[in-house]
């Protein structure tokens, strides 16, 4: 069926109409919108502390500025949840090297994982952080703004649900609860100018789970979004918003009204001012739900519009299991694909699996 209606920009949202009552019917319609054509937007105006968030990006530099040593002592190979450094240039997606830096935080969570339990359930637990008398404040920070990030996203599920014509709790039997009880990850990432033939900032993807919150924390462009025909749309840094997209687990949640789209980062130019900063957190949904058996049942209008769009063209295929396997296990499998060093650690059946020739020198199972 072909496409009948595409973007050729990333719709901006304000978060205050939601605030003033009224206006709450045409932020629904706007939402309905993108979630059906577009998988992304700019929620402008959203409740989380500015100065939480200034914060935030006033410890990025400092954070990358650490003696190496002090970096590589919270090495994500380190630990079986995925969480702590990874040094610039450790990570693959579609094949190719990713040319970023980051660390991986999380929210507080003791581990549940025991002897005989699904391997999945490790992927939550202790986050690294940098030693606190090299960055007084940093972790702090940013668990609050963590804290603060997860309740927007919680708030964001209901709206979602109504724009799609359904009650507000729609999505919460795809929740632990109490809600805060799971756990929330966030990468802080730097992508510096490049200096090779590669612009590979991080290749063609989608994210998993249900929502990501992206803080663009610098205002170099990178960010790209692949619309329905295949042509990738910039979306550029607007001071004083998130840009939110949709991952493969709502997507399927929702019969793929909830669209998940496909997107990349390119470098900075090597003539660039410094370095792009980018803060993205992940909503996680539980890690026992098999979304499979959970599918949601849409209004006929949404379901109309839904068949009228067609389907995307892209260039991403992670994430494709969420119409099968449990979603813990969907995460695992991504982040075993992306830090095979780490899985090779610790997850060496897994590891075996999709590696069966050893450690890539560049590349990954995806």
């Amino acid at each position: 069926m072909p496409v009948i209606e595409d973007f050729t920009s990333v719709p901006v949202l304000d978060y205050d109409l939601v605030k003033r009552g009224q206006y709450k019917p045409k932020f629904l319609a706007q939402l309905r919108h993108a979630l059906i054509y577009v998988g992304f937007l700019y929620l402008a105006n959203p409740p989380v502390s500015q100065a939480i968030i200034s914060s935030v990006i006033s410890y990025i530099p400092r954070l990358f500025a650490l003696p190496q040593e002090q970096k590589d002592a919270i090495l994500m190979r380190n630990n079986s949840h995925f969480l702590g450094y990874s040094r610039f240039g450790s990570e693959f997606t579609k094949g190719a090297t990713d040319l970023r830096e980051q660390f991986d935080f999380a929210s507080q969570y003791q581990c549940k994982w025991t002897p005989g339990a699904p391997e999945f359930l490790k992927l939550w637990g202790d986050a690294q952080w940098p030693v606190e008398s090299s960055l007084p404040g940093f972790r702090e920070t940013m668990e609050t703004y963590i804290s603060q990030v997860e309740d927007l996203s919680f708030e964001f599920a209901s709206l979602l649900a109504e724009a799609l014509g359904l009650p507000p709790d729609a999505l919460d039997r795809f929740y632990d609860h109490p809600k805060k009880s799971m756990q929330q990850r966030c990468k802080v990432v730097k992508y510096p100018p490049t200096t090779s033939g590669s612009t590979q900032g991080v290749g063609p993807h989608y994210d998993a789970g249900f929502l990501t919150f992206l803080l663009q924390a610098s205002p170099h462009e990178g960010l790209q979004v692949q619309n329905l025909h295949g042509d990738w749309i910039p979306a550029s840094p607007i001071p004083g918003t998130f840009v939110v997209n949709i991952g493969k687990g709502l997507e399927t949640a929702t019969r793929g009204a909830a669209i998940a789209t496909s997107h990349r980062v390119v470098s900075p130019s090597e003539s660039s001012s410094g370095p792009r900063y980018s803060v993205p957190l992940f909503q996680n949904i539980s890690q026992h739900v098999r979304v499979s058996e959970q599918l949601l049942d849409l209004p006929d209008d949404i379901v109309a519009l839904v068949q009228a769009r067609g389907n995307a063209a892209t260039d991403s295929v992670n994430f494709s299991e969420y119409d099968r396997e449990q979603s813990g296990l969907v995460n695992l499998i991504g982040r075993v694909k992306s830090h095979p060093d780490v899985a090779e650690r610790h997850y060496p059946e897994l590891f075996r699996k999709y590696f069966p020739n050893g450690l890539p020198k560049q590349g990954s199972a995806y």
